[in-house]
């Protein structure tokens, strides 16, 4: 077992399953928030094709949870939408 974060919240999870599966598993289904609306989004065909499951891990954006395999210590957090203009103006910091 290993343990990951999420959102500030701490898992033991098995040991080289994916990033979304670990989350998946433990009830945590919106990993993302769309470009457009800000509607929340989840991973769906869970073999890199459609990117729903983007995430940042480690500080590091658009990494594809179902792609990436868990490891001890991960921190990872829903990867936001597109900036608001705000935060644009702001120098890119995301403030919704």
């Amino acid at each position: 077992m290993v343990r990951i974060e999420f959102e500030g919240e701490t898992f033991q999870v098995p040991e080289g399953i994916s990033v979304a599966a670990a989350l998946l598993s433990n009830g945590r289904g919106a990993f993302r928030t769309s470009i457009v609306g800000g509607a929340p989004r989840a991973p769906y065909c869970m073999m890199g094709i459609c990117f729903e499951c983007l995430v940042e891990i480690d500080g590091i954006p658009a990494r594809q949870g179902c792609m990436t395999p868990v490891r001890n210590g991960m921190i990872i957090r829903r990867q936001p939408g597109a900036p608001s203009l705000k935060a644009l103006a702001s120098g890119g910091r995301n403030e919704h």
